[in-house]
């Protein structure tokens, strides 16, 4: 049903980092025309970058562009991935020196003004709040709505609350010597129904606690795109360092979705055991990391 374009470079490709993602893919028609007929050549063109190569491309162009010295926010690679489904070109903007201004700011957030400054100068964190204030104003408005982020990354884990978006029945699974890749995909509006069905059932069950508003906002984010977008969870790299066995049997958006069945229903001890089950697998992957 759906497929990426592929890369004449895929075989060389760059390994994913050790991350999973959630992207929206939206239609040609949810950007403005100037980004449309960009985009269609972008296209054409055999530009594309697949979810395989795209973070190691993304984080090769932004070390280059930076440089050492990190005084400037220079421009960055206008690229995306790219779906094809049902004869529909779908597309996932980067929006790298967006992402780059916002991770500047992030850094200097809650650090004295010394430690900031080595970090991030203040020459760059001007030009990065620029950046920043001019994309959230609306400069780069589209026509479905305001400008938005396509992607969220996780490092070595998969936040639950992208779980929630998904069902076991929309995975797509390839273990070969070439690639590995675990994800999930599903149209926007199944995303939509599936977080608020789980917002609803999480206030009534447990209130305003972390999870519920976890959820809440990736209700509010999705709410953000075309009504005809696909949404993808991509295991990415943690695909190359979990064993087949692992992949083969994941069951996590099961898990979830027999977790708020059981609060539905009052039953909390299930619902409990089915948390602190998921918990304990997403626990010991991110343990890989101290390994790493």
């Amino acid at each position: 049903m759906w497929s990426a374009n592929r890369n004449p470079c895929d075989d060389r490709a760059v390994p994913t980092l050790f991350a999973s993602y959630l992207r929206v893919y939206e239609p040609l028609t949810a950007f403005d025309k100037q980004r449309q007929v960009y985009w269609r050549r972008y296209v054409h063109d055999g530009r594309a970058v697949t979810p395989f190569e795209g973070p190691g491309r993304q984080r090769t162009a932004v070390i280059e562009a930076l440089g050492a010295s990190w005084t400037r926010l220079p421009d960055l690679p206008d690229d995306a991935y790219v779906m094809q489904a049902n004869e529909t070109t779908l597309i996932c903007p980067w929006n790298l020196r967006v992402r780059v201004a916002e991770a500047a700011l992030e850094a200097r957030d809650g650090v004295p003004p010394v430690l900031a400054d080595a970090f991030v100068p203040p020459a760059l964190a001007g030009l990065a709040k620029a950046v920043v204030s001019d994309w959230n104003s609306g400069a780069r408005v589209l026509e479905y709505g305001a400008p938005r982020q396509h992607e969220q990354i996780s490092t070595w884990s998969v936040p639950l609350r992208w779980f929630v978006l998904v069902d076991s029945d929309e995975r797509e699974l390839v273990l070969d010597q070439q690639r590995r890749v675990l994800r999930y995909r599903t149209e926007i509006s199944k995303a939509r129904r599936r977080a608020h069905r789980a917002l609803s059932v999480l206030r009534r069950a447990v209130g305003d606690v972390p999870i519920s508003e976890a959820v809440e906002e990736s209700a509010r984010w999705l709410e953000e795109f075309h009504p005809r977008s696909i949404v993808e969870l991509d295991y990415g790299g943690l695909a190359e360092v979990l064993p087949d066995e692992a992949l083969t049997e994941d069951d996590s958006p099961a898990l979830v979705a027999k977790g708020l069945t059981a609060l539905s229903k009052g039953d909390a001890d299930s619902a409990t055991a089915a948390y602190e089950q998921l918990v304990e697998r997403w626990r010991a992957i991110q343990l890989l990391e101290r390994c790493n």
